[in-house]
């Protein structure tokens, strides 16, 4: 069984190509943190796989993903070979991909610019749960309150309540 799951940063921006029938392919190097390895600095390795997909992964991946992105890649192992200018011969180990998945959260900030929140609901929602969430383990932001503008015919109510300490059920 030929069977590769990876979870990764990918290095940098995806290119997308075309084969001259026209088959798209994105040629891509996926950096896979090691578990425990640590160097002397102690700074985490990793391994940077080298992956390739075709047709609609390589479509999708040229769209929306970007470099650092987290993905998931689901594929298999082929070896290859080839000669360089020299008339060397050299081996390739690529993973091909069968599947591909974004793991990177949207952007809290792009998607409050294409959405608008409802004006009855204060309370700030956060649009994704996860260690990558960069609010993540914070505490939730106490709504701000404005108050609606009056117009010239309205005039503006105070209220001036004195409340004790005794009075609050709490």
């Amino acid at each position: 069984m030929n069977r590769v799951e990876l979870t990764g940063r990918i290095t940098k921006d995806p290119e997308i190509r075309y084969t001259s029938n026209g088959l798209s392919n994105l040629r891509f190097v996926v950096a896979v943190d090691r578990p425990i390895q640590r160097d002397t600095n102690g700074n985490r390795q990793a391994d940077f796989i080298s992956c390739v997909a075709f047709g609609q992964q390589a479509d999708f991946m040229s769209r929306y993903i970007r470099k650092g992105y987290m993905i998931a890649v689901e594929g298999r192992i082929q070896t290859g070979q080839y000669q360089d200018q020299n008339n060397q011969v050299r081996y390739t180990t690529d993973v091909v991909v069968e599947r591909v998945e974004n793991l990177q959260p949207r952007d809290p900030n792009q998607m409050a610019q294409n959405y608008q929140q409802p004006q009855q609901n204060q309370y700030q929602q956060n649009p994704y749960q996860g260690y990558n969430n960069p609010t993540y383990g914070q505490a939730p932001q106490a709504p701000i309150y404005q108050q609606p503008q009056a117009s010239k015919e309205e005039v503006p109510q105070t209220f001036n309540v004195d409340v004790a300490d005794d009075d609050l059920p709490f």
